[in-house]
């Protein structure tokens, strides 16, 4: 939601990479791929178009997303996604295919990404590098409110304990795993508004 925000404010394009994954995600479900089959999730990052847009459609949503042209934005944040997206996102292939689309979004301009590895791989070079943290309880609890707000049945306990075992997976991957830039400045958004994070983000803008 901050990315969001920030964006909109400085009428920059917004990109959440964590969307395309998935994205992929959901495409390997659909066409009985296991998280666990490397070659051919790999096959299908490198011949699925993926692509995130400004909001197509005035439903809530933060920004659009197509597979081969198709609108999947509310598919692919399925509980049955929410549960295989770290396996599928950790292997190395399928994460090479992916970012070669992302930096091609990035290379376009005026642009604010969001994901787990963007300061540190994906656009290594960005002009600013921001890492937000907040204690998983406090995640999981804007999690909690974002999915009931959209009317879907959730368990609070099940629901942390995914988030939890999300981090050990991508924290712990040998390939692009989650971690903060050694450039990047650490923003704690624990107990803010929204509103009062982006304001500390544009003051490091201006600040550059």
């Amino acid at each position: 939601m901050v990315g969001k925000v920030l964006a909109q404010r400085l009428g920059y394009g917004f990109v959440d990479t964590g969307a395309m994954y998935r994205a992929l995600t959901l495409v390997a479900i659909q066409r009985g791929i296991g998280p666990t089959d490397e070659q051919a999730l790999i096959g299908l990052a490198q011949e699925t178009q993926i692509l995130i847009t400004r909001p197509t459609v005035d439903d809530g949503r933060a920004y659009s997303v197509f597979v081969q042209g198709q609108d999947v934005t509310w598919e692919i944040r399925s509980s049955e996604v929410e549960a295989q997206v770290s396996f599928v996102s950790r292997v190395p292939g399928v994460r090479d295919a992916l970012v070669a689309q992302q930096r091609l979004m990035a290379e376009a301009g005026r642009v604010v990404m969001v994901g787990r590895d963007i300061g540190t791989v994906v656009v290594a070079s960005a002009g600013l590098k921001v890492y937000l943290t907040a204690s998983p309880e406090e995640r999981a609890r804007r999690r909690y409110k974002e999915l009931q707000e959209r009317g879907e049945a959730v368990d609070w306990e099940v629901l942390r304990q995914e988030m939890d075992r999300r981090d050990k997976i991508d924290s712990g991957r040998a390939h692009s795993p989650l971690r903060p830039a050694e450039d990047a400045h650490i923003v704690d958004t624990e107990n803010r508004a929204i509103q009062e994070v982006v304001a500390e983000i544009e003051r490091l803008l201006e600040a550059r």
